[in-house]
């Protein structure tokens, strides 16, 4: 799952970056408002954590002009700013959550997977397809009654085919759940990863469509 994490405070902001990489996701920060626009401009996200006071303006008036404009993107306000009334007129503002600082980081990846499931229309935090249950939490699943273990890369290709049942991703959609900005990527990288998890959960499992990219198998 790629993140934006909008935070002015370089140590923060690193600490965040590396804490929800080994949480599973697939972070990129930036400071200001109008860096966070441009990020929208020029890269997909599955949601964004936002920081409320930003050298540039409000990250609630940035947010309410993105909503305004009809970004969908779910968002986690994440801010020093934490009494009631700030936590209404945030959540009022167009958040879908809102953590107040400090924090823990194992409740901050459990608000976001929520966020991101309620953003998919999925009430429970298994995904299960074709024998397979996922948690996403654990980065473990079951297939045939056997435990899998998924890296990080791995389960970010998984979890994007899974969203998608039936639909074909292409390479370069794939690659972008799986790299931030400034990480290498090697040109078979993607390849690798769909062999292990094939390796894992059956050569069908994922297919192949020559030219186009990848989708899950047929539901059977």
């Amino acid at each position: 799952m790629r993140l934006l994490v909008v935070e002015d405070d370089a140590l923060l902001r690193d600490s965040l970056l590396v804490g929800l990489r080994l949480s599973g996701f697939t972070p990129d920060g930036v400071a200001t408002c109008s860096d966070a626009s441009e990020a929208l401009v020029h890269s997909q996200f599955d949601g964004i954590v936002l920081d409320r006071m930003l050298p540039d303006g409000s990250g609630l008036d940035w947010l309410k002009a993105q909503r305004g404009q009809g970004m969908a993107l779910p968002v986690l306000m994440l801010t020093a700013r934490d009494r009631v009334p700030d936590r209404v007129d945030g959540l009022d503002g167009g958040a879908d959550d809102y953590m107040g600082k400090p924090f823990d980081l194992d409740e901050l990846a459990a608000r976001l997977r929520a966020m991101l499931r309620r953003g998919e229309g999925r009430a429970a935090p298994e995904i299960a397809w074709n024998g397979l249950r996922l948690d996403p939490a654990t980065m473990r699943g079951t297939i045939g009654g056997a435990a899998v273990d998924f890296s990080r890369r791995e389960l970010a290709v998984l979890t994007a085919l899974l969203e998608r049942p039936g639909q074909i991703l292409s390479k370069a959609a794939l690659e972008e759940r799986l790299y931030g900005w400034g990480e290498g990527v090697e040109s078979n990288a993607l390849e690798v990863h769909v062999h292990k998890l094939r390796a894992k959960l059956g050569a069908g499992f994922i297919e192949t469509v020559r030219g186009m990219g990848y989708r899950l198998g047929a539901e059977e």
